[in-house]
């Protein structure tokens, strides 16, 4: 009886140390906002792992990416977070989990602090919430063609949301060593997907 005790404040003391707790097998942090926010992008092992390339609206990851081959290019289309036939996060990772919506990438950007780093050997920003927890975005670069752009000194994350009524573009947090912005790419582009859970 006692070991077994101690295997479960073991497994609960891995679970939640440095402020990290799972969910559905995937690993979140609470910064102190309105979500809890993934330790690692969707098709990654590791917070310094790229993981997979998304066009927006799109769930798998691919060979080339163009606005030719884009599904969601020229599609009127309203914010898709939650729609597993859309959200990359929830397609691939089910449960609660889903992209960030335009405010929630929004709030991470304003109430947080940003510190450019490397972590294990990989640079990115390290981001610390409110209430000093904090999680790693990696600068995966972005894909366009069959070439990755810009990997260890940009990072360009989807949110749900699309750009306005533009039906070939969407909203995104983009980041350098110099600073972050929200802005927005063209769908047939591949960006990370950071997914967040309520």
């Amino acid at each position: 009886m006692k070991r077994v005790c101690l295997l479960m404040v073991l497994a609960c003391m891995m679970m939640v140390s440095c402020g990290k707790k799972k969910h559905n097998v995937h690993g979140y942090v609470d910064l102190g906002l309105s979500v809890k926010w993934a330790t690692c992008n969707v098709g990654a092992t590791s917070p310094e792992d790229y993981g997979h390339y998304f066009a927006w609206g799109e769930i798998s990851p691919k060979d080339e990416y163009t606005d030719d081959n884009c599904s969601t290019c020229g599609k009127q289309m309203s914010d898709i977070a939650g729609d597993a036939q859309y959200d990359a996060a929830t397609a691939n990772w089910g449960g609660d989990w889903r992209m960030p919506t335009y405010s929630e990438q929004e709030e991470l950007l304003n109430n947080c602090t940003w510190t450019w780093t490397t972590q294990n050997g990989v640079n990115g920003y390290n981001v610390k919430g409110p209430n000093g927890n904090s999680i790693f975005l990696p600068a995966a670069g972005n894909r366009y063609g069959s070439s990755l752009n810009a990997a260890g000194s940009y990072g360009g994350y989807w949110s749900s949301a699309p750009y306005g009524s533009y039906v070939i573009s969407a909203c995104s947090l983009n980041f350098n060593s110099d600073g972050q912005c929200m802005g927005y790419y063209t769908r047939g582009r591949g960006l990370s997907v950071r997914p967040v859970v309520e």
